[in-house]
């Protein structure tokens, strides 16, 4: 039989102090993290939520991650509120500094909310990234070191820079379509496991994802 990590202990490898299962680290419950996405920092990699600013129940908006992500040190994922009112002559958030400004709250309906932040699974984040808010990253997408995502990433998509280019696609329209309808990381981990391989250093084409696909069945 074979064997894998724990996806319910916070370290996957004890060996390894910087590497965390970020699920089993998260208390905040606007924030939903899948199974064996992890986060690596050498500092303090226990608390991850230091990076999720700006996010306030209030306001409901949540913060959504999928299965597999790898994250490095550095991330940051501004949320909603941030956001200052945009519909007059000033944006200063006099209502937050009391003293009788206070009285001037806004309504929700008046902040420029742009809704949840949700991560696909498989995507890969370089170092010292910034994701802004209301932003969608589909499946398999890799973002560069030093990125600043503003707008949404498509699957499999390879994007750096501040703020953000598409630098290519990491494979064929063909190929992609059907990695979507494989989403291995939905499998269970028996299977996972035993296609290590085929998921990470076999060729990949067309005829080597449908035959992945078929070993389903």
């Amino acid at each position: 039989m074979k064997t894998y990590p724990d996806p319910n202990s916070i370290y996957p490898n004890p060996d390894i102090k910087e590497v965390v299962f970020v699920k089993n680290t998260i208390t905040r419950p606007n924030i939903l993290i899948g199974d064996y996405t992890y986060y690596d920092d050498p500092n303090d990699p226990e608390n991850f939520e230091k990076h999720v600013t700006n996010h306030y129940e209030f306001l409901g908006d949540k913060l959504i991650i999928g299965k597999f992500c790898s994250i490095a040190h550095g991330i940051e994922f501004v949320m909603n509120g941030a956001n200052h009112v945009m519909k007059g002559i000033s944006t200063y958030p006099f209502n937050i500094m009391g003293n009788g400004w206070e009285t001037n709250t806004p309504q929700l309906t008046d902040l420029p909310l742009k809704g949840d932040t949700v991560i696909g699974n498989d995507v890969w984040f370089g170092q010292n990234v910034t994701v802004m808010p209301g932003v969608t990253i589909g499946d398999g997408a890799i973002i560069g070191t030093n990125s600043l995502v503003a707008k949404d990433v498509e699957p499999y998509a390879i994007v750096g820079g501040n703020p953000i280019q598409v630098i290519k696609k990491r494979f064929s329209d063909d190929v992609i379509d059907q990695l979507e309808k494989l989403q291995w990381w939905d499998q269970d981990i028996e299977w996972i496991t035993e296609h290590i391989h085929d998921l990470t250093v076999a060729e990949l084409d067309l005829k080597s994802v449908n035959h992945l696909i078929n070993s389903l069945h």
